[in-house]
Order: structure tokens, then C-alpha cells, then sequence
């Protein structure tokens, strides 16, 4: 069951998992929103927790920075550790001028410049998509918590630091809302594996303002977006445990 990557015994981890790319922001939601939390993953780093929220279970475990790093722990908790979905909580610069720093974003679907998608050999141009069933219900808590959020296009990129000056801005001609550097890998590993997948981001700068959220300030924002996050997992394993009744009854 172990991993180069995770050191997670059977049946530690939830079958959904909450994914900032921060290791740091993982172990700080497993300490304020989790209860009878257990560390069940330090090999490089990339903490994994796992406790219960409102009474359900729910893992929280780092991604890391890039499309690699997401493709590795998302292809190992979907293939060696049996969860079914994975829910991107992260950080993004706004593109598209209608999205205000401390917006959240849902991604629909995802645009990139890497090559990642190369490895599956397909006759074409694969366009990865959210899961519609979690993004439906994302966006249903997030009416009724009456926060601001946006549902569409985020472009992941493999570059954060661009050569050419203006490139993000080019993507906002085609609607895309942010840019951020995980998602691409993730709905494409979900989409292999037959698992669903998720990607939820607040824009904690953008390229029409020079306002940027501080850590205090992202702190605060992002309370938003994880409970959200929280909310939507464990009405999954509420889900998954009714459905497991049933097929034993």
C-alpha cells in the first residue's frame, strides 16, 4: 500500500480529500476545522491528515507547487489508496478582470501549456472538465453562504514566472478567469481513473489591480473556500455510506 510518496497504512485516508498545495495550509485546516485528527503522511513533506467534520470523515493532504507534483499524489490516492474524489482547495491570479482578489473560482474545465496530457496518447486534444456532480454542489453551498464566486475556464500553467510579459493576459480573451498550476493534472488523472475531481481557487492577486491578499487576509478569505470545501466532502461520504447500506440491506 505504501508509496514512494505516502507512508499511509490501509484505510487511513478518507475516500475524499481536500487538496491545497501548501502542506502547511493542510496541517493548519486538519488543526482548526478536523476533530480526532490522525497524521497519517510526512515523507517529503507533504503532510496528509485525516479527522471528522461534522461527524464525517475527511482527509486533507498537500499537492505541492505544479502539474508534476498534483499528477503523482493524485494518481497515488486515486490508484493505491481507493478514494474516489479530490477536491482542490488553492490560490490563483485573477486573469479576467470581473474576478475580484478574495473571489472564489470553480474550475469547469481547464486550459494549459504543458505537455502532460501527452502520455495518454490520444488522437486529439483532450479537454479536461470538474466533476459536474461536485462542481453542481459547490456552487448550490456557495449560493447559500451568498459569497462571490465564478464558475468557468482557469488555465494551468507550467510556468509562474513568464518570459514574455502579457501572456496570462492573453487567455482572458477567451474568458478564462485565473491562472494557477494544478488543476490541468488533477481532472486528467480523475478522468483515468474513473474518480471525480474538483478544483476550488481564490484569487488571491490579480493582473488589473495591485491589491494582493496578505497571509492574514488569505487566512480569512480562504476560511470561505475550505468550508465549502469541508461541506461538500462530507455530504460525499454521507453519500457513499447510504449507498453502502443499501447494497448491504
Amino acid at each position: 500500500m505504501k508509496t514512494f510518496h505516502n507512508e499511509a497504512e490501509p484505510g487511513q485516508i478518507g475516500k475524499t480529500v481536500l487538496m491545497p498545495g501548501d502542506p502547511l495550509r493542510a496541517k493548519y485546516i486538519a488543526e482548526n476545522y478536523l476533530q480526532d485528527v490522525i497524521c497519517y503522511n510526512r515523507v517529503r513533506g507533504m503532510n496528509g491528515y485525516t479527522g471528522t467534520y461534522q461527524g464525517t470523515r475527511v482527509s486533507v493532504q498537500g499537492s505541492g507547487m505544479g502539474i508534476p507534483s498534483m499528477g503523482i499524489y493524485s494518481y497515488e490516492l486515486f490508484h493505491y489508496y481507493d478514494v474516489e474524489n479530490i477536491i482542490r482547495i488553492g490560490t490563483a491570479g485573477a486573469i479576467c478582470p470581473d474576478v475580484q482578489v478574495g473571489d472564489v473560482i470553480f474550475a469547469m474545465g481547464c486550459c494549459t501549456n504543458s505537455n502532460f496530457m501527452a502520455q495518454y496518447h490520444l488522437p486529439g486534444i483532450y479537454a479536461p472538465v470538474a466533476d459536474f456532480s461536485l462542481l453542481e454542489q459547490a456552487a448550490a453551498a456557495a449560493r447559500k453562504s451568498r459569497f462571490r464566486f465564478h464558475v468557468g475556464n482557469v488555465f494551468s500553467s507550467d510556468v509562474f514566472y513568464e518570459d514574455r510579459k502579457g501572456e496570462k493576459g492573453e487567455w482572458a480573451k477567451m474568458g478564462v478567469l485565473v491562472q494557477e498550476m494544478e488543476t490541468l493534472s488533477l481532472y486528467c488523472t480523475a478522468a483515468r481513473a474513473g474518480k471525480r475531481a474538483l478544483s476550488m481557487l481564490t484569487a488571491g492577486s490579480s493582473l488589473h489591480s495591485s491589491q494582493a491578499l496578505t497571509n492574514e487576509q488569505r487566512e480569512q478569505s480562504l476560511d470561505r473556500m475550505i468550508r465549502c470545501a469541508l461541506d461538500l466532502a462530507a455530504a460525499q461520504e454521507e453519500t457513499a455510506q447510504e449507498r453502502s447500506g443499501e447494497e448491504s440491506a
